[in-house]
């Protein structure tokens, strides 16, 4: 990597060290120690007016992250009014939304060779996950000649991907991905379906019954992220909301059952709990074996 004149690296380095420090978890007023409050005021005061962070926030001129420095500003005026009268537990908690705000602040006037990469970081490694998913579903696919869903599956991902790459090259890396996220998650949840209730399962070698409630547990999350990015800002059909509704019902009864040490049930509540979920995403137009 060339070096610059000026590291901008550094600052956001220095602002997320100051800003966890200054939102520590909130404490009683009797657990409050004055004296270390009154030095996280101090700490918040030259993030806000005189740290480097600051510095780059007025050398950006975004108007948003100017914005945001005035909310943590006029809430540390709060929160150091709420020291003075004597009231801790507010001028703590007051300090750690000042900090939130100007981590936001930062945020937005970072400039572009410091955010840029690291969206191209993320967006390659879960390239390479899908890309890891997708290999791994079509080897499944092998083991289970003729499972509903599955080429279905893989020709939905592949578009995804190809989607993905079309809005990275155009330098679009928020909806590329968002593209590549969803073709991850159904990925995921198209291998793990695949690999449930036959003797493919069993040779996960699950050690316990509550073992086998983890993986269970994994597979429903990923099953209802996949339906909720589907389904995001689209108001549900009848068929959609009943198929969710009746999840979250067997997800709960599941989450009691586990907890009642009841592992082996709670695995057969997730189940008919993803079948569910495999409904909705159907609905929502993409099918997934299930």
């Amino acid at each position: 990597m060339h070096r610059e004149q000026w590291n901008w690296r550094k600052p956001a380095v220095i602002v997320l060290g100051l800003a966890l420090n200054a939102a520590m978890p909130v404490q009683s007023a009797t657990e409050i120690d004055r004296t270390q409050l009154e030095k996280r005021l101090g700490a918040v005061s030259i993030l806000l007016e005189s740290s480097s962070a600051s510095r780059q926030i007025d050398a950006s001129g975004d108007a948003r992250a100017l914005e945001r420095r005035e909310q943590a500003r006029a809430t540390y005026r709060r929160a150091r009014a709420a020291f003075e009268s004597g009231n801790y537990t507010d001028a703590s908690t007051m300090l750690g939304e000042a900090s939130t705000r100007m981590l936001e602040a930062v945020r937005y006037a970072a400039p572009e060779q410091v955010v840029a990469p690291k969206q191209q970081a993320d967006f390659d490694a879960r390239l390479e996950s899908v890309r890891a998913l997708a290999a791994a579903q079509k080897r499944i696919a092998l083991e289970k000649p003729g499972t509903a869903g599955v080429a279905e599956a893989a020709r939905t991902i592949e578009k995804l991907v190809a989607e993905a790459q079309a809005h990275a090259a155009a330098k679009d890396l928020g909806q590329a991905r968002s593209a590549l996220d969803q073709a991850y998650l159904i990925a995921k949840a198209s291998v793990a379906s695949m690999r449930t209730g036959d003797t493919l399962v069993r040779s996960l070698n699950f050690a316990s019954a509550e073992e086998e409630y983890r993986y269970e547990l994994d597979r429903n999350d990923t099953h209802d992220m996949l339906i909720k990015v589907l389904l995001k800002d689209k108001t549900l059909s009848a068929h959609q909301r009943s198929f969710m509704d009746l999840a979250r019902d067997l997800r709960g009864r599941a989450d009691t059952a586990a907890r009642n040490g009841d592992h082996g049930g709670a695995v057969k509540l997730l189940e008919e709990s993803t079948r569910e979920l495999v409904r909705a995403i159907r609905s929502a137009g993409v099918f997934i074996p299930g």
